[in-house]
């Protein structure tokens, strides 16, 4: 499987109670290529539909936060 990190992290809870290791890249797994997640070591492959909700999401949000334009 190839596979391209994009984004690699323990993230902290803003009030310092819970942590996760995330991580988020691109994997050629399966015949299309698409987004996969992995957190705490669970790795889920997102088939394309799915891949373009989540990322209309995080965009969304991302916009609502000011973090994109």
């Amino acid at each position: 499987m190839a596979t391209t990190v994009y984004f690699e992290e323990t993230i902290e809870d803003q009030g310092k109670r819970t942590s996760m290791e995330l991580e988020i890249g691109r994997s050629s797994f399966y015949r299309e290529d698409s987004i996969y997640i992995n957190v705490d070591g669970k790795l889920v492959i997102m088939d394309r539909a799915t891949a373009q909700r989540f990322v209309e999401a995080v965009v969304s949000v991302g916009f609502y936060h000011g973090f994109t334009e």
